[in-house]
């Protein structure tokens, strides 16, 4: 099994959703969306397009 996205309920009417890794750990949140549907679909859209997700990394050199 290759983790779960849990879907909850944000406290301001509004769902977000959290990619969970096997261990319990929390890897990625989704933003707030204001239902559960388009909360859903932004599910679809991480597991479309994360498999051919390229890594732009601009946080600048390693220090010392």
């Amino acid at each position: 099994m290759a983790g779960r996205f849990i879907i909850s309920e944000d406290g301001q009417g509004g769902y977000r959703f959290a990619l969970v890794a096997n261990n319990g750990q929390t890897l990625a949140v989704g933003e707030g969306f204001p239902n559960k549907l388009a909360c859903v679909n932004g599910i679809e859209t991480v597991r479309r397009n994360a498999p051919e997700a390229s890594i732009d990394d601009r946080s600048g050199p390693e220090p010392d």
